[in-house]
């Protein structure tokens, strides 16, 4: 007999398959020699109280032996002479739209403008150490996508979307831990996504499927409204019946290719702000309601929302244990992101803190049309560099100066590399974002004891949270409305946001690309 049962635990007894075990025969009333053994379904930490306690759903097995799970089948094949689709993009839906379409028989090109995870390793280390920008290797292009260096949580709402569970098991299937499959918010990490995503793309390429380094896309070729192929900023030209686009949120120069053709795109609305960072024990007092965490406990995260000044502000892809990366994708220009290791053991805690932004915004700095919020987003950018004082340099501020609209006398240590410089965030950030931000951090220290302090420090800008364009494409056949074969995917067409999503998006065009070709 297999029992499905949940038990609320201090983090000690969760941590011991003895004290497991007693607490299931006591609570469904049997004896514990009838537990022959469990497998954890779901794991999360309830912290709502003063004593945090973990929660674990299990399936309990009675008077019979423990059966391992299914085991998982990638559903691999050999498709090197098989029908082709193009994959413009090798971020998480670039690689798990290939996978599928390999499960589907149909043979993936994959064509990234960046180079594989091992040489990008250097491009990002001349970006920390000499902020020097390559626009086709950096924190967002390259392998893997933005997600293999910063941070690898795999956390989605989107599981009406797709098959969360499949993405998982894939990620498992290629080297990420197993409690990636029951954790309530899985995270890999960025010290092992870049094995992960190497042993993806090596599978692809094991199947017949190809992916292409520094091939920056330069055309979509039509033959009236139909996809006829792709061509390379270095000449390549490949024929192709469906293409899938999946160049992510910060591929800009593939927003105003598509104006240039006038492929229909759209201004969508985003949230910027910036990235604030706390010393990572205040944020375990502030979430745990103690002095010192529970070494049992993982390190605190939180999520915060409100309303403030007529706009939504909430934090955003929040690292405990973390480290803020400069995500630029071009020179002249200040974009922060953050990223945490498997163990999250970095002594501070960082979060995206941001405010909705939307037409009116943009039309009141002169920007209207389909590229006004990516023209927006750069205006701040570019500014937060020149205020940075350059080389990446951010511009930062203690919280409590911020929200009195003091420039900061000094600034607490901080894990951004390239440094930060003492800078009134109202000369960065547009006035109705200051405004609501100034007024949503009170809002959030008067809700959590410890959150607002002169500890903490805010780093501007982080700008990158979703596309300022959506490629607006068929909610049936999810090709472009107006060209056939042309699938806009994931974050980079307004469609995801996160790996888990994107990833989701990946396989969905996947699907209905080949049954184009």
């Amino acid at each position: 007999m297999i029992k499905i049962h949940t038990l609320s635990l201090l983090p000690s007894d969760a941590a011991s398959g003895e004290a497991i075990k007693n607490r299931v025969a006591l609570e469904l009333a049997v004896g514990v020699k009838r537990i022959t053994g469990y497998r954890i379904r779901k794991r999360s930490v309830d912290a709502r109280s003063r004593q945090a306690k973990v929660i674990l759903e299990l399936a309990v097995f009675l008077d019979e032996p423990v059966t391992p799970e299914p085991a998982f089948d990638p559903e691999l094949r050999q498709v090197a002479n098989a029908r082709h689709v193009v994959i413009v993009g090798a971020g998480p839906a670039g690689l798990f739209a290939a996978l599928r379409l390999i499960a589907l028989g149909i043979k993936p090109i994959v064509l990234e403008r960046g180079k594989d995870v091992r040489s990008r390793r250097r491009d990002l280390a001349l970006l920390n150490r000499d902020g020097v920008v390559n626009p086709d290797s950096n924190y967002c292009f390259g392998e893997g996508g933005a997600g293999t260096y910063s941070d690898g949580k795999l956390y989605t709402r989107s599981t009406k979307r797709g098959n969360v569970l499949r993405i998982l098991q894939l990620f498992h299937h290629f080297g990420a831990d197993a409690d990636i499959l029951y954790e309530t918010h899985p995270h890999i990490g960025t010290n092992k996504l870049p094995q992960i995503i190497t042993a993806m793309r090596e599978q692809i390429v094991a199947c017949g499927g190809q992916v292409l380094f520094g091939h920056k896309l330069a055309d979509i070729l039509l033959d009236g409204d139909q996809v006829t192929g792709v061509r390379t900023s270095d000449g390549l030209v490949i024929d192709a019946r469906a293409v899938i686009l999946a160049t992510g949120h910060s591929a800009r120069d593939v927003f105003e290719l598509l104006h240039r053709k006038k492929i229909a795109i759209e201004c969508k609305p985003f949230a910027l702000g910036v990235r604030i960072e706390h010393p990572q024990e205040l944020i375990d007092q502030m979430q745990y309601r103690c002095a010192v965490r529970d070494p049992l406990l993982p390190p605190a995260s939180y999520s915060l929302v409100t309303q403030a000044e007529g706009r939504g502000v909430f934090s955003f892809c929040m690292c405990p244990g973390g480290i803020i990366a400069p995500a630029a994708t071009a020179p002249g220009e200040v974009v922060v992101n953050g990223w945490s290791p498997s163990k999250r053991n970095n002594p501070y805690a960082n979060s995206g803190t941001v405010a909705s932004v939307d037409e009116r915004d943009f039309a009141a700095y002169g920007f209207t049309g389909a590229l006004a919020a990516m023209h927006y987003q750069q205006m701040v950018e570019q500014k937060a560099f020149v205020l940075g004082g350059g080389h990446l340099a951010a511009p930062g501020q203690r919280m409590d100066d911020f929200v009195q609209g003091r420039v900061s006398a000094s600034l607490p240590g901080c894990s951004y590399v390239p440094g930060l410089r003492s800078v009134a965030l109202a000369e960065v950030l547009p006035a109705q974002v200051n405004a609501a931000l100034k007024k949503a951090l009170v809002e959030f220290g008067r809700t959590r004891k410890g959150y607002y302090t002169q500890e903490a420090v805010l780093v501007a800008t982080e700008s990158r949270t979703s596309s300022p364009v959506r490629i607006p494409r068929d909610k049936d056949s999810l090709q472009h409305i107006h060209i056939r074969g042309l699938y806009p995917c994931a974050e980079g067409a307004g469609y995801a946001g996160g790996i888990v999503s994107a990833a989701i998006d990946g396989e969905r065009c996947a699907e209905q690309a080949a049954m184009a070709v």
